[in-house]
């Protein structure tokens, strides 16, 4: 699995005009994609990451100081374009294996005591965030 995890001051996610998913306040906003061989574990392991990365303000993490996650599944993460102009996406996990995993990385995420706000899996979603720094990283697990 893959992620790209940014620190946050605000995000939020909208469908058709309505927000779905917001979070103020530090934070973590999460894109999150799976490929074919992606299992449960690897799920629970990029969650456990993200809520344990410390890159929130003095090298913090979100479970340091209890602060919220925006996840939103994003199947581009597994996009190659390394020939031609166009991306392919044969990486990436089809809905019916991807969107379990991404749900397994909220659930997870939320057993281990996250506030966890999220988009709509396989939606046309409108995401909005400040990020602070600006701060990102991508993971893969």
């Amino acid at each position: 699995m893959r992620a790209v995890a940014q620190r946050v001051s605000h995000a939020s996610v909208t469908v058709d005009g309505a927000t779905v998913g917001e979070i103020t306040g530090p934070g973590l906003m999460a894109l999150v994609g799976a490929t074919h061989s992606d299992t449960r574990a690897e799920a629970a392991k990029i969650a456990r990451k993200l809520w344990t990365l410390r890159i929130l303000e003095g090298e913090k993490s979100c479970s340091d100081v209890g602060a919220p996650l925006l996840v939103v599944s994003q199947f581009t993460l597994y996009g190659d374009a390394r020939k031609g102009r166009r991306p392919t996406w044969q990486a990436a996990a089809p809905g019916e294996v991807a969107e379990p995993l991404v749900d397994a990385v909220v659930e997870e995420l939320r057993e281990l005591g996250a506030e966890v706000a999220t988009g709509v899996f396989g939606a046309q979603m409108s995401v909005s965030l400040t990020n602070e720094g600006p701060f990102t990283v991508v993971l893969e697990v």
